[in-house]
């Protein structure tokens, strides 16, 4: 007859030994997704990738005007999505707690952040591409800047709520207004994990390619007109990979690499700041 402590270490042996085997399983797909990349993309990621345009099918060729509309509605959906993000999140933490307004707007946002990418570039399709008759570069800027309101938003509330209360109080007792309590206190306080939560944003946008299909569509030349169709990395990547042709093929690889070694450098630098944050506090 075993005894508890006996059985409670089995189950506690098995519980770790499933834990570990769920680990590897997941770590071994990951590990030849990465492999795979870097067989095939590491070849493809010559010079001329970042010097010269996507070509036509049989030539040589760039990814350049690809990567710089990446780059320009990244940036711009992102200095759209942010600045909302912050002001939401900071008011669901500070002056949330009371009323109909807060719960309503976090049970939004939880659903903007499970909700497909391809439903908010159908959106952005038809309330602004429809209107003017053309895709564009604004468009896809739109589309990318409501994916990062939702992450940002998550996290600057709970990066707020992280900080201590007595800071507040602190302040408050030094008679600061609760707008200086917010804005020189807590805000700064919690600016290591809002920033992280910024890049974790940058990382999710980097590579979606739903929304840009219906928004930004693609450009084969160089072009920096943001009320025009622009190119971009991840569209270019579905094209080129689902093509017969080997030339755009070796492009495809080449893109894919970029994407997962920026979004993966962003990620690592994410988790640094919020280890940061994490110690500080």
């Amino acid at each position: 007859m075993l005894t508890l402590y006996t059985r409670r270490r089995i189950i506690n042996a098995v519980g770790l030994l499933v834990s570990i085997l769920a680990m590897a399983f997941g770590l071994f797909w990951l590990c030849w997704i990465l492999l795979t990349l870097l067989t095939h993309g590491l070849p493809a990621l010559v010079p001329a990738v970042f010097t010269q345009m996507t070509p036509p099918p049989g030539s040589t060729g760039g990814l350049l005007n690809a990567i710089a509309g990446t780059l320009m509605m990244s940036l711009l959906g992102t200095l759209i999505g942010t600045p909302i993000g912050i002001l939401a999140g900071t008011y669901l933490a500070e002056f949330g707690q009371r009323g109909w307004l807060a719960p309503v707007t976090r049970f939004i946002n939880d659903i903007l952040l499970s909700a497909p990418s391809i439903v908010i570039g159908l959106f952005v399709y038809e309330v602004y591409v429809v209107h003017v008759r053309h895709f564009s570069g604004w468009a896809g800027a739109l589309a990318l800047a409501i994916i990062v309101i939702p992450i940002v938003i998550r996290t600057t509330e709970n990066m707020l709520r992280l900080i201590p209360n007595t800071l507040r109080e602190a302040a408050s007792a030094l008679g600061a207004p609760q707008w200086k309590i917010v804005s020189f206190v807590t805000l700064r306080a919690a600016r290591a994990g809002i920033i992280t939560g910024v890049m974790l944003a940058i990382a999710r946008i980097s590579g979606e390619t739903a929304p840009l299909l219906f928004t930004a569509l693609n450009n084969q030349f160089w072009s920096s007109d943001m009320n025009s169709p622009l190119a971009n990395l991840p569209v270019v990547i579905f094209q080129f990979a689902m093509s017969p042709y080997e030339d755009w093929q070796h492009l495809a690889w080449a893109g894919a690499l970029l994407i997962t070694m920026s979004v993966l450098t962003l990620n690592i630098l994410a988790r640094i700041l919020f280890r940061q944050s994490a110690t500080t506090h």
